[in-house]
């Protein structure tokens, strides 16, 4: 390998377009996405929608847009949403739920991010009393990412679901890494389809386009959604560019996801081998969280990792996160196991 070539595993979310990519991307056709005349959005739109057997999809900027706008339309000002502590939503979209929608979190005190269908139960009890919050939606997170890249149970995730339909809650999917669990776990994306009311679903991750995540629902759902990306200012012109990204993607950049998670065993297996690290958290899909001896220390760690050009996370509580990708090549590969085993 190339001297002073960096090794960025710090996320999933900084991968480039392939070359492949880049001419769908450059000879896209396009128009205004605003007066739904992008032909290439509408097809990615279409192509999402019948994947995942619901009836309608909309094309985001970004995942926290997507999510944002979903709990905007599931909800009313001062009610409240059920997720884990872990929860995307709840910890990194900038406080976005109250800010945007005037709502509060019920946090749920799951395992790795996932929370039991008994749990959940529980946190609906007392919903009809005045003198609290009114819960009117619960999400979900697949995979988990301070979980470590864990996958829900889907059994599990049915019960789930009757369980807010029994109650009226509406039922979202935060899916920002969806294809990582799907891939992992053999399972079909109509299946989750056929659970939710929404589903966002991020194709800039492991999928590595660009830019961009995808809303799906309901005819209802994405009407409504239209118009609250517009709020929030993510109304788009000739998206079409960033939308040939999507659709190459999900053409030919899911099945190699179970590259990054034979990558990310590999590293674990070594994580397991070496003195200095006390501790891996189980590993499902493309996320690594370890813990280091504490005469080391994870920062101290993660600095002299990153002399050698090998970027690494710190995710607090002393928890180091390594995740693997599609720009995350065999060659770094050797050379990141070669390091962990010497260092």
């Amino acid at each position: 390998m190339k001297k002073n070539i960096t090794i960025d595993l710090i996320s999933d979310t900084v991968t480039k377009p392939t070359k492949q990519m880049l001419e769908a991307m450059i000879s896209a056709k396009v128009g205004d996405d605003v007066f739904k005349m992008d032909p290439t959005v509408n097809e990615l739109q279409e192509k999402a929608a019948k994947m995942f057997g619901m009836e309608d999809a909309l094309f985001f900027p970004s995942g926290t847009m997507a999510n944002q706008t979903a709990i905007k339309l599931h909800t009313q000002p001062g009610d409240k949403l059920i997720c884990d502590k872990y929860a995307h939503v709840y910890n990194y979209e900038g406080g976005g739920a109250a800010f945007n929608s005037g709502v509060t979190c019920k946090l749920i005190d799951g395992n790795r991010g996932m929370f039991t269908a008994k749990q959940l139960e529980e946190a609906v009890a007392g919903r009809n009393d005045i003198h609290v919050p009114f819960s009117s939606l619960v999400c979900i997170e697949n995979t988990t990412n301070k979980g470590g890249g864990a996958c829900w149970s889907f059994s599990e995730l049915e019960k789930l679901q009757k369980i807010s339909k029994k109650n009226n809650l509406s039922f979202h999917l935060d899916g920002a890494r969806l294809f990582n669990a799907l891939v992992a776990k053999n399972e079909n994306p109509k299946q989750n389809g056929a659970l939710f009311d929404t589903i966002s679903i991020c194709l800039s991750k492991g999928l590595g386009a660009p830019v961009g995540s995808i809303l799906l629902g309901s005819k209802v759902h994405i009407a409504k959604a239209l118009r609250i990306r517009k709020l929030f200012g993510g109304a788009m012109r000739q998206v079409g560019f960033l939308a040939a990204a999507g659709i190459y993607a999900l053409d030919n950049h899911v099945e190699r996801l179970a590259e990054d998670h034979q990558k990310a065993q590999e590293i674990g297996t070594v994580l397991k081998s070496v003195p200095y690290v006390t501790k891996v958290e189980t590993i499902e899909t493309n996320i690594i969280i370890f813990y280091v001896d504490e005469k080391i220390g994870a920062d101290n760690f993660i600095n002299k990792m990153k002399e050698k050009n090998i970027l690494l996370t710190p995710m607090g509580e002393g928890r180091i996160r390594i995740v693997t990708h599609l720009d995350y090549t065999n060659e770094m590969h050797e050379v990141l196991l070669k390091e962990l085993k010497n260092f």
